[in-house]
């Protein structure tokens, strides 16, 4: 893949926006849709936040401007269709992903490469509902994009070794190294993941310990950067309970949501995108 080709993504939320930043930042156009304004509204004030940070964390030396002026934000499905390489980053609900994946599969010309940024659905399945499904990959990036050297590549049941190494060189050319793995529920990192988040979730339901000193004990004990619940209010409390619906679902009892969970989402606290989940988050909507 050619260092500057166009890169499409389906998804203007938070892995959307990084992907879009992280592919700018390195040199390639990208075209970011999303079917609602609010969705694009948000991504550029997350990338007007992100990108000045990123650079004092030690990412891409790049400007806002520079990146601004290689993305395009569209509320057009259709100005994807020429996009080399499609990433879909969109909510990890079923009956969406079926029916966007089975419009990209007849928008999209059968050379290009289709990649699903999904982090519990099975890359298998969708790719079934698009014709060349060898060309279908998953990459499952981490929030933050711009931040995170290494992405998990979910093999398909189709997936070709073409698409693979397509897949990595396109990692490689934005500085981040791919770790394959088979398709499955939750692939590796969710599927531990989510057993962890939501058992640490129930903890403090239970009033066994409150959410600070659930997330001390995996720093202190266990060398970890952040804890489950902290990590829980990065990802986003709905995308986790999205996550754990599929993998109950698929894995069994073991995965159902923590009530106290769901009912978090029901109200509105959703983690660091809404200012308050577990913790506050001054400046994001939360207490200053």
């Amino acid at each position: 893949m050619e260092e500057r080709s166009r890169i499409g993504i389906l998804g203007a939320g938070i892995i959307g926006a990084g992907l879009a930043q992280s592919a700018a930042a390195s040199g390639h156009e990208v075209v970011l849709v999303d079917v609602t304004p609010q969705a694009l509204s948000r991504a550029r004030q997350e990338l007007a936040r992100s990108v000045p940070l990123q650079r004092l964390l030690g990412g891409p030396a790049v400007r806002l401007e520079q990146v601004l002026e290689r993305i395009s934000f569209s509320l057009e499905v259709e100005d994807l269709a020429e996009a080399p390489l499609l990433v879909e980053a969109i909510p990890e609900i079923w009956e969406t992903k079926k029916a966007a994946w089975s419009h990209l599969g007849r928008l999209c010309p059968g050379e290009s490469l289709l990649a699903s940024a999904t982090s519990a659905i099975p890359i298998t399945r969708l790719a079934a509902l698009v014709p060349q499904p060898e060309r279908v990959v998953g990459l499952h990036f981490m929030n933050p994009v711009p931040l995170k050297a290494t992405v998990e590549m979910i093999r398909g049941f189709y997936t070709s070794a073409q698409t693979l190494q397509s897949a990595r060189d396109f990692l490689a050319g934005l500085g981040k190294t791919a770790i394959e793995v088979a398709d499955s529920p939750g692939f590796v990192s969710n599927r531990v993941l989510m057993l962890t988040v939501n058992e640490a979730i129930c903890l403090v339901a239970e009033g066994v310990a409150a959410p600070e000193d659930i997330d001390r004990l995996f720093k202190g004990c266990f060398s970890h950067k952040m804890g489950p619940l902290e990590t829980a209010d990065m990802i986003g409390l709905d995308t986790v309970l999205q996550s754990l619906e599929v993998l109950a679902r698929d894995l069994g009892e073991k995965f159902r949501p923590c009530p106290l969970l769901r009912r978090m989402v029901e109200a509105g606290r959703l983690g660091r995108k809404s200012g308050q989940g577990f913790f506050v988050h001054p400046g994001l909507g939360g207490a200053p």
